[in-house]
């Protein structure tokens, strides 16, 4: 596979910033004026859909169920309070930044920690499809001419927010702390004008006001609780994104637990404040807002023009449709929608950060990148809500259907976890083992806060499984076992492989000899390096090895390898089927049956290149024959690259320092030029000139020694090149020029 080269890294650079160096991590904390943004945008956003898809749901019982709205909303301002007062426990309890599923890993065991973890999973993908596929819906309620590209919208959107949660979490928060900002200001502003107009006199009025609704479901008794049930739980989604700031302790500022409660508070104060706000304005204004626009009588053209959102319709009751004021409260909406999603962008990589180095997922979910941030959990969390969103078409009806099942699966078994967790303190305190001292009232009063939040959040479980199962919601039921088996299976083998290559006293390692083999296809350059690697490397043994597929070449490279004078013994392996590997293998294990446990390096050249494409024209003979041989028992094998031309693509100019260089303190080399003087050097074209340039420079570029300063002494070999005898060990310096003597009427070369 070719190298990334480096306009691909400036690209990346240019994108998501300079990689930044691991002691600057503690920079990259966030104040809590930044954590805000970041970790609350979710929670703050959904109130511009969460009152919407209360009332969507009660409007489907007809025009007198909006009358059950303050109360089904009292109720979800209720459960709010309630969850964020038990996460302000779990953050003091558990400051690490696991949040429900370290809680219900310590307390309830590694089964429930999984279920939390999967469900988590899930819920972060969910809102990050949801708060774009909303956001475009606001862009469009301003913008209808843009209905038709709102899945290409939402994917737009998508990228963008994964490139700036890649340039690291200072960055983002900063880009995202302004719309966030923005958006509780203009709403807040609404909502006070929108009630001043109300005592006033002159109340503002929805355009859908006038509507009435059609198709309305038949109400029996049990219709009519499962309608009252189904709009709670629609309305819960409000709670969406409240555990957030207790997964995310560790990227505050110290003191990280006090910080993180604090902004916790704040988040739950702002979005009850929102809420209960844009419920009270749509309920005065008449907003209705049904799940088909079909349904509303007297909506003109409803097959073909969109509903405008509820934040809209008031926004348009208060200032006025097409106002200045109307436009920035869509813009803002629409922003904080979008950015919404940057909690999951958050949220999701530290977790799987932590089921990583829990073995539970893979490891490269741990890496950090160049910007201190988990940027695997960035592109796969992308890459999936992508494809949701082109699934269900970017449409929040669909995709909410799916939403918070997973939020409540975690609320209720990490509120579980910590009444456990309360409950072991409490006895240990009474028996004495516990480690620090026990303020037995505050651990209670903990404890009673977590049960209830834990009996609260078990019944809106409960409620929402039952109205949004044949919804939808389904789907969660599936993926969530699925990804719970497949964390367990990964935390299974990497058990399994940790057991079987510990170091242990019964094992051990008794080679006793060293052979090694240059794999040889033709007499090349790339293979001249090989032989000259292998010699420098000091080998009990050393051969070359042809496989012959083709007999005549197999006698052109013997007659080729005479002409030149190799002192290094050729074997020629006949390969009747035209195969390279199985005949290379069995002649290692023949050669190792003869000389018992001896390590055989096999040495195969590689090519390294700049372009892409060059990727597909090159080294897979070589890499299918690695392959095999990295099966075979004592066999090891040692690439060694040949830099074509275009790999100067890899380091940029000629002149710039090679890795290593200026820490070795060796000068930078020069672009390679030889001076062109015309008749001077009569017969010589430029096309000669260049190509002989060029050969220079591929010579200078894959040198086993660095360029010779003068006065610097050569290294060389302190044994003979292999198994062949009668070499003179003062001649072998492991460069060509001794391997490769030149022939009758040639003039000798030098690959250095």
């Amino acid at each position: 596979m070719p190298l990334v080269t480096n306009e691909i890294r400036s690209l990346k650079s240019r994108l998501i910033g300079d990689p930044l160096p691991s002691e600057k991590l503690e920079g990259q904390l966030l104040p809590k004026h930044l954590a805000l943004p970041i970790f609350a945008s979710d929670p703050l956003s959904s109130v511009a859909y969460a009152p919407q898809e209360l009332l969507m749901i009660l409007l489907l019982g007809g025009m007198s169920f909006l009358t059950f709205a303050p109360g089904v909303a009292a109720l979800v301002v209720l459960l709010l309070l309630v969850v964020v007062a038990s996460y302000r426990q779990l953050i003091k309890a558990y400051p690490s930044g696991g949040g429900d599923y370290e809680v219900a890993h310590r307390n309830l065991g590694e089964k429930a920690g999984l279920v939390v973890a999967s469900a988590l999973l899930v819920d972060y993908v969910m809102t990050v499809a949801v708060s774009v596929a909303s956001g475009v819906d606001n862009i469009i309620s301003a913008l209808p001419v843009l209905n038709e590209f709102r899945v290409e919208l939402a994917l737009v959107f998508v990228v963008l927010l994964a490139a700036a949660n890649l340039r690291g979490v200072r960055e983002s928060s900063k880009a995202f702390a302004v719309p966030t900002y923005l958006f509780v200001a203009s709403v807040f502003v609404m909502v006070v004008t929108g009630l001043v107009r109300v005592l006033a006199g002159n109340a503002p009025v929805a355009e859908s006001a006038a509507y009435t609704v059609q198709n309305v479901e038949h109400t029996t008794q049990a219709a009519f609780i499962l309608l009252l049930l189904r709009a709670f739980a629609s309305g819960c989604s409000a709670l969406t994104g409240v555990e957030a700031i207790a997964n995310g302790v560790q990227a505050f500022r110290r003191p990280k637990v006090k910080n993180a409660q604090m902004t916790l508070v704040f988040m739950g104060g702002i979005a009850i404040v929102l809420f209960v706000g844009l419920i009270t304005l749509a309920l005065v204004s008449r907003v209705h807002y049904a799940e088909s626009a079909c349904d509303l009588r007297g909506f003109a053209n409803c097959a073909t023009t969109p509903q405008r959102s509820l934040i809209a319709q008031i926004a348009a009751a208060t200032f006025g449709n097409d106002t200045v004021l109307f436009f920035v409260i869509q813009a803002t909406t629409a922003a904080v929608l979008l950015l919404a999603a940057n909690t999951a962008f958050n949220g999701f990589p530290l977790l799987g950060s932590i089921l990583a180095r829990d073995s539970y997922a893979p490891k490269a979910l741990s890496t950090r990148g160049d910007r201190l941030i988990y940027s695997n959990g960035v592109i796969v969390l992308a890459l999936v809500a992508a494809a949701l969103l082109v699934l269900y078409r970017a449409n929040v009806t669909s995709l909410i259907q799916l939403y918070i099942i997973g939020v409540f699966v975690s609320f209720t078994l990490g509120q579980t976890g910590m009444v456990r967790h309360w409950t072991r303190l409490l006895r240990q305190d009474r028996d004495g083992t516990a480690t620090e001292p026990v303020n037995r009232g505050q651990v209670v009063r903990s404890r009673l806060i977590n049960a209830t939040g834990a009996t609260f959040t078990f019944v809106v479980l409960v409620i929402v499984t039952i109205t949004k199962f044949t919804h939808g919601a389904w789907l969660v039921f599936v993926i969530m076992p699925v990804l719970f088996v497949l964390m367990l299976g990964v935390n299974r083998y990497y058990r399994d492989v940790k057991h079987e290559i510990e170091a242990d006293v019964e094992t051990e390692f008794g080679a006793t000899g060293d052979h090694a083999i240059v794999l040889v296809n033709r007499l090349q350059k790339p293979v001249l390096k090989a032989l000259d690697y292998a010699i420098a490397a000091e080998h009990a043994g050393l051969e070359a090895v042809h496989v012959a597929i083709d007999d005549a070449e197999a006698e052109l490279l013997r007659q080729q390898w005479a002409e030149h004078g190799i002192e290094v013994p050729l074997t020629i392996v006949p390969s009747p089927y035209r195969d390279i590997s199985m005949p290379l293998i069995s002649y290692i294990k023949a050669h190792r049956a003869e000389h018992g446990s001896e390590v055989v390096t096999v040495y195969t050249p590689v090519f390294i290149v700049g372009h892409w494409w060059e990727g597909l024209l090159h080294n897979h003979r070589g890499r299918r024959i690695r392959k095999k041989l990295l099966l075979v028992h004592g066999v090891t094998v040692a690439l060694v690259p040949w830099l074509l031309d275009s790999s100067e693509l890899l380091y940029g100019r000629r002149s710039r320092p090679f890795p290593g260089q200026e820490r070795r303190g060796e000068p930078v080399r020069p672009p390679l030029r030889r001076a062109r003087v015309g008749a001077a050097r009569a017969g010589v074209s430029r096309h000669e000139d260049d190509e002989a340039d060029r050969l220079l420079r591929s010579a200078q570029r894959n040198s086993l020694q660095p360029t010779v300063r003068p006065g610097a002494q050569t290294r060389r070999a302190t044994r003979p090149a292999g198994p062949a005898e009668g070499v003179d060990p003062a001649t072998c310096t492991g460069e060509m020029q001794v391997l490769v003597p030149a022939s009758p009427g040639r003039t000798p070369t030098s690959v250095e």
